[in-house]
């Protein structure tokens, strides 16, 4: 892989992250329902993560391990979430994770980048399989996947500890054979 691509839907910018979105990605990500229904973010969310995720994002890229987009507004510019896929080259599979900043809620751009990323992973990284998971509680993380055209693959009975709860979630893939399923 070589430059950090930038992605164009309808209505959003996919673009690599730089340094000067710390601010909103901190104001964001620190909302306990964003945390809750995420694996990897804290909360309260400390002064300073936001800056040293970005920076990191650079060389996870180089290595061919991660690629993250910021989700922003094609109109305006405004900053909405995140999403990325965690790359297994080896397997030619990805898992897609995303949050959506509170504000942004309920007006599909999860689902919009989604696809996206998607179609960037079977058209440009040349993927077999691409899934993700969402805890069984964030049901419209579900619908979004559904949307995409992921299929259901199974509940892991709490398969993950989340501030001293196990929590379960849900599995869902999509093949490069299943395109044709994507809307």
């Amino acid at each position: 892989m070589s430059d950090r691509p930038t992605l164009t839907t309808a209505r959003l910018l996919l673009r690599p992250f730089v340094l000067t979105d710390a601010p909103d990605v901190q104001r964001l990500c620190n909302v306990r329902e964003i945390a809750l229904n995420t694996l990897l973010i804290p909360h309260p969310y400390p002064d300073g993560m936001a800056e040293q995720w970005i920076a990191s994002q650079v060389e996870n890229f180089a290595k061919g391990e991660v690629i993250t987009f910021a989700i922003t507004l094609r109109e305006g510019s405004e900053l909405a979430g995140a999403i990325g896929m965690r790359i297994q080259l080896d397997n030619d599979c990805a898992e897609i994770g995303y949050w959506v900043g509170v504000p942004y809620w309920g007006r599909g751009f999860a689902t919009e980048a989604a696809r996206a990323v998607v179609v960037y992973g079977f058209d440009r990284l040349v993927l077999n399989r691409i899934f993700a998971e969402h805890f069984t509680r964030n049901a419209s993380s579900g619908r979004v996947l559904q949307k995409i055209g992921m299929r259901h693959e199974g509940t892991m009975r709490q398969g993950h500890k989340k501030w001293g709860e196990y929590v379960d979630s849900e599995l869902y893939a999509i093949l490069r054979s299943d395109r044709t399923a994507l809307p």
